[in-house]
């Protein structure tokens, strides 16, 4: 922190420091002894040196009466000092999953940790209030009724994201790592404070976002449910009524289960979602495990359907397409890309 010249320059001021506080020292000195050789000016050297050794003993004194305070004041400290390293080695037990407590996550042991950590602490300053020098004195307390005033009314805003944080805490909408989509925003949770929560969308952009506004809104995680049961992906075609339905079925589930990412138990399957004037809406459904490549699955899902379709010689009719069968070409590509690439 300190190179050569700061270091030289710290030592000339400590040195010049010094210097004026011996020159106070001797001048204060010096002018009683010089008025105490005087019989005149005898009396007003008493004077001065009584101006000079009241405060210091004074200080002194204060200093002798504030030892068993003193005392106390650490005991204090040291006592919530052991007792918080106590806490934090039960909370680094619970999250390493070693000390296992009904009904306890292991992900809450440290936001617990902090909170308990806190009330310590207040606790803490609130023993040992009293035993600070001047803790009694209108002015003291004056000044302290007014820094608590200026926080509560300028910290309303943070207040409460610290409290929505506690809350989404203990609610476990998501974790660390976690694909969640909130409201416009999908993305890996990347960073949660007692403030704000911070996700990294597919495009790498990283959002910070309120924990009230989280408390406030929608939260869709779809890691959880790909951990636990597998999360099911979609996507909706309209092929038209000439096919049949037998066939669309087959195709898609083909498609779905030649995706990466897709797995076949539980099975994928497929629902007419409706009937319009031009043709029938069908809707692949298919499960995955890795919610984190939901992206690139829904990708490879839409080019294999793409590519059964085209191979069964089956037109998509979505976008729609008005076509009249007077040897107008199909919609179909006249050569599949997977043969040309053979």
């Amino acid at each position: 922190m300190l190179d050569t010249q700061k270091q030289v320059n710290l030592l000339v001021f400590v040195a010049n420091l010094v210097r004026y506080v011996v020159m106070l020292l001797q001048l204060l000195l010096t002018v009683p002894l010089l008025f105490s050789i005087f019989p005149q000016t005898k009396s007003l050297a008493y004077t001065l040196f009584s101006y000079i050794w009241n405060p210091i003993k004074v200080i002194l004194n204060g200093i002798a009466d504030y030892i068993p305070n003193l005392f106390t004041i650490f005991v204090i400290c040291y006592a919530v000092k052991y007792l918080v390293r106590l806490v934090r080695y039960l909370a680094n037990e619970v999250q390493a999953e070693r000390l296992k407590i009904n009904g306890f996550y292991p992900d809450w042991a440290i936001p617990t940790y902090h909170i308990v950590r806190f009330l310590l602490y207040a606790f803490m300053i609130a023993m040992i209030y009293p035993y600070l020098p001047g803790s009694k004195s209108g002015v003291f307390q004056g000044i302290s009724v007014f820094v608590g005033l200026i926080v509560s009314l300028g910290s309303s805003t943070v207040i409460g994201n610290i409290i929505a944080g506690l809350v989404i805490t203990y609610m476990r909408p998501f974790k660390l790592g976690d694909r969640i989509k909130l409201n416009d925003t999908t993305g890996n949770i990347i960073e949660k404070t007692p403030l704000v929560t911070r996700i990294r969308t597919p495009k790498n952009e990283v959002v910070t976002i309120p924990n009230s506004f989280i408390m406030s809104s929608h939260t869709v995680n779809y890691s959880q449910s790909a951990r636990e049961y597998g999360l099911i992906i979609h996507s909706e075609v309209s092929i038209g009524y000439d096919v049949p339905w037998r066939k669309t079925h087959q195709l898609l589930i083909e498609a779905a289960l030649n995706t990466p990412g897709v797995i076949d138990d539980p099975r994928p399957f497929v629902l007419e979602t409706s009937l319009q004037d031009y043709y029938p809406v069908y809707q692949v459904n298919a499960y995955i495990r890795d919610a984190n490549s939901l992206s690139q699955i829904y990708s490879d899902l839409h080019q294999n359907i793409q590519d059964a379709f085209n191979e069964a010689g089956i037109e998509i009719m979505s976008p729609h397409y008005i076509a009249t069968r007077d040897g107008s070409e199909t919609t179909i590509p006249k050569d599949d890309l997977r043969e040309k690439k053979q």
